[in-house]
């Protein structure tokens, strides 16, 4: 061989190693991904309220008297439990009492003229018998016989006068003891004293119509609660009775109740701007878990609409737009964008039902540079199946 040609292939030789050199330590390392497996599991479709909702009573009633006056009594404070009729409180009421005695004497003197008139009514009609009787035997005139009848039908109007006059009193004293019970507040139902409004010898002020104002007691029957949530409107006719539901309290991380739904508002409430939501009621499965829970806690409810068990799935942040997935290619270590069809979905999985099988890993790294279809990734270490 030549010197010249022996030192061009020489010459070329050192290039390529330098080229390869080169090329060798600049190339693209592979990414460093994440990846799950595809596997089977149950995958729920839900539904969950866009503000917090609250434990409610059944059964709660805010009492204000019909009128106003000074507090006279006040027979329970806050946090007492009471029985269904019991007085919780009494406005001053003298004058009333006052007007129910005379009431309750015009109607002993109404009793009394009663059977006084009725008797001298029974008296004329006997008298009226006894001279028709002596008519019909010639003793008397028939002028004397019409006399003493109409004696008779003059005592019996007077008798039924007085009757009358006995409904009057009668019907006065139920005025007037109606009127009383425009000053008391008893109890409707059995239940927990949440609040009251007022002290004694206070004077207090019944709600006008549209003006708002604090009850002077609010009732609260604590016995028997239900979570009250607030549903995105668009979400309403997804939503029916009986329909199973996880309920979860801010108070008692961890604890999940079993319920269902009981009830759907039949309106939209529009509580902000751009904010329309349905109210949806919601029992407890189990009564006897929520005793003791506070009215008023917030709670937050989550409506199951569909379950898939035992069905293939992939985690929900794994998934592009378009139900687009990275699925990690093992021969070349590169990914391939692969479009899948989703069914049933929920914030944690996504149900598969064509697009991938049951093994396959792809990139749940979405969020780091580089990761695409095509780059090269490197698994990292403890990546596997989603359970």
């Amino acid at each position: 061989m030549k010197p010249f040609v022996r030192r061009s292939l020489i010459a070329f030789v050192v290039l390529a190693l330098i080229a390869a050199g080169i090329w060798w330590f600049t190339r693209p390392k592979p990414i460093p991904v994440r990846l799950v497996e595809v596997a089977r599991g149950t995958v729920e479709a839900t539904l969950s309220n866009t503000r917090a909702g609250e434990i409610e009573a059944c059964q709660r009633t805010k009492l204000s008297t019909i009128i106003g006056g000074r507090i006279d009594y006040l027979g329970v404070k806050e946090g007492d439990h009471v029985q269904a009729g019991q007085v919780l409180l009494r406005l001053w009421s003298e004058d009333q009492e006052a007007r129910l005695t005379v009431n309750r004497a015009q109607l002993e003197t109404a009793r009394k003229r009663v059977q006084e008139a009725c008797a001298q009514a029974d008296n004329a009609e006997r008298e009226a018998a006894r001279q028709d009787e002596l008519f019909q035997r010639k003793f008397v005139s028939a002028s004397r016989v019409e006399q003493a009848r109409t004696e008779a039908r003059a005592r019996r109007a007077a008798c039924d006068t007085t009757r009358a006059d006995t409904r009057t009193a009668e019907a006065q004293i139920t005025a007037t003891s109606t009127d009383r019970q425009r000053t008391v507040l008893i109890a409707p139902f059995a239940g927990t004293v949440a609040k009251i409004t007022g002290e004694l010898g206070e004077y207090s002020t019944p709600s006008p119509p549209g003006v708002p104002t604090p009850p002077a007691i609010d009732l609260i029957d604590d016995s028997c609660l239900y979570v009250k949530a607030p549903m995105d409107e668009i979400d309403a006719p997804k939503i029916h009775p009986d329909q199973r539901t996880r309920v979860t309290l801010d108070a008692l991380p961890g604890k999940v109740f079993e319920a269902r739904v009981k009830r759907i508002a039949p309106y939209i409430t529009a509580v902000e701007k751009q904010a329309r939501t349905v109210e949806v009621d919601i029992d407890f499965v189990n009564p006897e878990e929520a005793k003791g829970l506070l009215v008023g806690y917030s709670a937050d409810a989550e409506i199951v609409l569909a379950v898939r068990e035992n069905t293939l799935r992939v985690p929900t942040s794994t998934l592009r737009e378009g139900n687009r997935v990275l699925l990690y290619r093992a021969d070349d270590g590169r990914l391939e964008e692969r479009v899948i069809k989703a069914g049933v979905a929920n914030w944690e999985f996504t149900e598969v039902l064509e697009g991938l099988a049951e093994g396959d890993r792809i990139a749940a790294s979405l969020e780091r540079e580089g990761v695409k279809a095509g780059a090269r990734v490197r698994p990292e270490d403890g990546t596997g199946a989603s359970r």
